[in-house]
């Protein structure tokens, strides 16, 4: 039968009265009282309350199928089953009496499954019809639906089911809850743990030792806020930064780049930090890891290469903590997480304190992990010379390196000592003999320096000692006894040492340090030294043995300190070098000293026994210096002298006439290498007579090399080349102004030069200020907040400015105020954040527009109208170039950096036909495709065409042939398929430009050989 036609016999309107027959009334409530509430209870043909009996119900089933049967239309089954069927019916429907479930469940379960569970009670007999099966299974299931539709309706259903619902939420959120505290979440533990571990980073490194303050009455452990001194690091500049403007990319190469040394890592995500002994590297590395603690973005690791080389294998992340002594136990797999996140500072210090044998394998474990964990800031420090400049270059670290002290920082470190120190009576006296005495002042070019001459000036009432090995003898007689006897210190736990007891004592570790290339040794060695040395030295009725020996030789000399258990090292590379040298020269070592002149650790050694050597052996180590016949160790012989009082004049003459040989420098790596020579390359570098203007431009960058160490010396250089007409001169000359007086250089040496092509750089007050003293300037460039109206108050005539150029300045608002420069036709806008109003320039003669910051707002960028030059590193807006460049603009060179064209792409190029320059930043976010390829080949006027990103992102094969391209530069790092398809898509290229680092890979023969009419340059 079809089922439309059982539908309309067995409507619900029919049904629905003769079922609801079979369940007793109840009233409101959920119906909790008789638990368990089954389906027996709410029928009405069981317990006490029946008002139906099993024979009632065989007659509700009857009528039922009767109805069924009488309904117009075709019969559901044979007339003779109908008793047969309606039995079978009534068979299910008692069995709804035995079902072990309630109204709840039965709902949950569906009329189907309820049908089967009433099928299985009531099979039907043996002999029905196909038809009255059929029938039964139907009727059956529609029963079911009608009985499940009075469940829902109800009154204690709906209350009912909540209390089911809200038993199972409260059972299951009990479970969850005891499964959470059986196994808290991993990043629960770690937020936790992070918290305990910051606070252990701020309070360990949170103090440094300022040295000369460590007196036994006051405390060697200042807050590093308060003795904190904010250096300055310098670097070269790197193309295709949003610090060089494409504009003078060229000229710029190679300039120089100086910002706060802890700003080190804000524009970049790894930088070899250089400085040397007592710059101030550490105390970076500290104040890095406790600003880290601050803002918690970064997770900070502080490494100690000397430490961690002791244990042999380098450590993995998940051995850092335990590495360096911290005694916090993180969660599993912790430090791999921070790192995988790409949340770790990593600060990795001293890479000269550890033999050289050694540093290679730090630098395979250094790129192992870099490479493991992306995303993270590296910092690695060492000495100038320990490695080579490029050793981490090619892994994309930035050089970096600390510059020495100026005379406002010095001012500031003497005034905070003083401060520090209580012991303002000495300051101004102080602060004047550093400003008269030339001598004295090129002491202090680091803070170890100015922390020993401020000691000694307080200890000597006011007396100074003139001379670096001076300088150290005093310091360690200060050290030794003078402060012990004087406040009438007896010995230190029985043992007590005189000043020449300690000296040979300390002299010893020293030595053995400076043989074994390290800066610390196991407290076993250290003991086993001091007990082979006893025997030696005057010994007192109260001297012990080794041990107590050096334990009071940590205590008195403060020299010496245990940086970890069983372990010592000087609390500075310097004095072991000093000392080290001191007990050479003594014991007649020469040969060994020589023997290691090519190591750059032993540098300073030898340095100071040319200071502790008699003359005839000052003699001897010079003339084996100058046997080598190195550039190095000829300076190194030149260096020496500054500390050789008395001494053969012939040798004098032969180290001087040899090192006049290195002069001028021939490169401006030689140039920087002359200058660590010292103050007395003065005397010998030359004038600009009978140079070329490449010599006078190595001249000039030693002389301001040495600038921060001789100023007055290094200025009377640099004033004999104030008239050169050379552009690079000059510009080496305006760059310097900040290792200077500012009035006196400006007035000195800035006036004078002819302003053509040449910038000068604001970067502080005192320059700001001395700026209005000199001629006008038609190119200027600011560097720090400077709102508009402070701006103008430096420049005294605006109208002659036509380049202005202004860097991290968050502070300069709307542009209208700038309407005053009415000449301007160039402005550069670096990390000016907040900036507005580009539409209130446009009656301005605006030809040059630099726009490098992220956020800077683009409304109004299409009303410059004059414009040739356009440069942007930020995402623009639209679907196209021309929804945000100026149309209308005469455009004829334009940069767009990483991640300009995320939306645009190079759509809408075309439409500036004028263009003869482009360079586009490619990112992995926005390839090049055949569409960005054929707005680029649509340039009728294009010549030159700049790429920056990965060669793969290029696209290539989409590269059609640009006949116009004369100049091209892409960083080098494709394959052999990438040239050759340069090669055949630009015909008529004739230089091609690539980084120098990728230059030779494939070999110079192969790249001569796919551009043999092509100019190849490496930047």
């Amino acid at each position: 039968m079809d089922p439309t036609v059982l539908g309309g016999r067995l409507a619900s309107a029919l049904v629905a009265p003769l079922l609801k027959k079979l369940f007793r009334s109840e009233g409101p409530g959920a119906g909790l009282l008789d638990q368990p509430v089954r389906l027996a209870a709410l029928v009405s043909f069981r317990g006490e309350k029946r008002t139906l009996d099993e024979q009632d119900v065989r007659k509700l089933a009857g009528r039922i199928v009767a109805q069924a049967v009488d309904s117009p239309g075709e019969p559901p089954f044979p007339p003779d089953e109908q008793i047969a069927v309606a039995d079978t019916l009534a068979r299910r429907l008692l069995a709804l009496g035995d079902l072990d479930m309630d109204d709840v469940q039965a709902v949950r379960l569906g009329h189907r499954e309820l049908a089967r569970e009433l099928h299985r009670s009531g099979p039907a007999p043996d002999g029905l019809s196909a038809d009255a099966c059929h029938f039964l299974d139907y009727a059956t299931e529609w029963a079911c639906l009608n009985i499940l539709e009075f469940f829902t309706r109800r009154s204690t259903f709906i209350a009912r089911t909540l209390v089911e619902q809200t038993r199972a939420q409260a059972e299951l959120i009990a479970k969850v809850d005891e499964l959470l505290t059986r196994t808290p979440r991993p990043d629960g533990r770690d937020t936790a743990f992070e918290r305990r571990y910051l606070s252990f980073v701020a309070e360990r490194h949170n103090h440094i030792t300022i040295y000369g303050i460590d007196l036994r009455d006051s405390t060697d452990r200042w807050p590093l806020e308060v003795a904190y001194l904010s250096l300055e690091a310098a670097g070269a500049e790197q193309g295709g930064l949003p610090e060089a403007p494409p504009g003078e990319s060229a000229a710029t190469a190679g300039a120089t780049v100086r910002l706060p040394a802890e700003e080190a890592l804000s524009g970049h995500d790894r930088v070899m930090l250089r400085g040397d002994a007592g710059s101030g590297k550490t105390t970076l590395v500290q104040w890095l890891a406790v600003t880290a603690t601050r803002n918690t973005a970064r997770i900070p690791f502080v490494l100690p290469l000397r430490t961690l080389i002791r244990v042999g294998a380098l450590p993995a992340p998940s051995a850092f903590l335990t590495a360096v002594g911290c005694p916090l136990a993180p969660p599993e797999g912790w430090a791999e997480r921070v790192l995988t996140a790409g949340r770790g500072l990593v600060l990795v210090d001293g890479l000269d304190e550890i033999p050289a044998a050694d540093r290679h394998r730090t630098r395979d474990w250094l790129l192992a992990l870099i490479h493991a964990f992306p995303g993270n800031h590296w910092l690695l420090t060492s000495r100038p010379t320990a490695v080579r400049p490029d050793w981490l270059a090619t892994e994309g670290f930035r050089e970096l390196t600390l510059a020495p002290m100026r005379r406002a920082d010095v001012t500031t470190f003497v005034r905070r000592w003083h401060a520090a120190a209580r012991a303002p009576e000495y300051e101004t006296q102080l602060l004047d003999a550093l400003h008269t005495k030339r001598d004295l002042a090129r002491l202090t070019t680091n803070p170890l320096m100015c922390g020993l001459i401020c000691a000694l000036h307080r200890e000597r009432r006011g007396y100074l000692p003139t001379g670096r090995k001076e300088l150290y003898d005093a310091a360690l007689g200060m050290l030794l006894a003078r402060r012990d006897r004087e406040r009438g210190m007896g010995a230190v736990d029985g043992v007590e040492l005189g000043e020449e007891a300690q000296l040979e004592l300390l002299q010893r570790l020293a030595y053995a340090l400076v043989l074994s290339g390290r800066t610390e040794m196991d407290l076993e060695t250290a003991e086993s030294i001091v007990g082979r040395c006893l025997p030696t030295i005057a010994r007192g009725p109260d001297l012990r043995d080794a041990a107590d020996v050096l334990h009071a030789l940590m205590l008195r000399s403060g020299l010496l300190r245990q940086p970890a258990e069983g372990v010592v090292h000087f609390v500075h590379r310097t004095f072991q070098d000093y000392l080290g040298a001191r007990y050479a020269v003594e014991e007649g070592h020469l040969d060994v000293l020589a023997g290691h002149a090519g190591d750059s650790l032993w540098e300073d050694v030898i340095r100071m026994a040319v200071a502790h050597a008699r003359p005839r052996e000052r003699a001897m180590l010079l003339r084996r210096l100058l046997a080598e016949d190195t550039p190095r160790l000829t300076l190194l012989a030149l260096a020496c002298l500054e500390h050789a009082a008395a001494l053969d004049p012939g040798v004098r003459t032969e180290v001087e006439g040899r090192a006049g040989a290195l002069i001028p420098p021939r490169t401006t790596e030689e140039a920087k290498a002359l200058a660590e020579a010292g103050p007395l390359v003065l005397e010998l570098l030359p004038g600009p007579e009978e140079l070329t203007a490449e010599e006078a431009h190595r001249v000039t960058v030693t002389a301001s090399l040495l600038g921060a160490e001789e100023d007055q010396g290094a200025l009377a250089v640099l004033r004999r080349f104030r008239d050169h007409p050379d552009l690079d001169v000059r510009r080496q000359l305006v760059g310097t102004w900040s290792r200077f007086d500012a009035r006196e250089f400006a007035v000195e040496v800035l006036d004078h030069l002819k302003r053509d092509g040449l910038s000068v750089v604001c970067e502080s007050a005192e320059q700001r200020a001395t700026l209005r003293l000199m001629r006008p300037w038609g190119r200027l460039r600011f560097d720090g907040p400077l709102t508009a109206a402070e701006l103008l108050a430096c420049v005294s005539e605006p109208a002659e400015v036509h380049l202005l150029h202004l860097w991290n300045n968050p502070v300069l608002g709307h542009l209208r105020d700038l309407r005053a420069f009415r000449s301007l036709t160039g402005l550069w806008l670096s990390r000016c954040t907040g900036t507005e109003g580009l539409s209130s320039l446009a009656e301005l003669p605006l030809t040059d527009l630099v726009l490098f910051d992220r956020g800077a707002d683009l409304t109004g960028l299409g009303t410059l109208r004059r414009l040739t030059q356009l440069s942007l590193d930020q995402d623009l807006p639209g679907d196209l170039l021309t929804d945000s460049l100026p149309t209308d603009a005469p455009l004829r060179h334009l940069f767009l950096g990483m991640g300009s064209i995320h939306s645009t792409g190079l759509r809408g190029l075309s439409g500036w036909p004028t263009l003869r320059s482009l360079a586009v930043g490619v990112s992995s976010r926005r390839p090049l495709s055949a569409e960005d390829w054929h707005e680029v080949a649509a340039l009728p006027a294009l010549t030159s065409l700049r790429l920056y990103g990965r060669s793969e992102r290029y696209g290539f094969d989409a590269m059609p042939e640009l006949p116009g391209i004369e100049d091209f530069e892409f960083p080098g790092d494709g394959d052999l398929e990438f040239l050759h398809v340069i090669a055949s898509r630009l015909p008529r290229l004739r230089r091609l430009t690539v980084s120098e680092e990728l230059a030779g890979t494939p070999s110079p023969d192969t790249w001569a050989d796919i551009f043999p009419t092509v100019e190849i340059i490496r930047v």
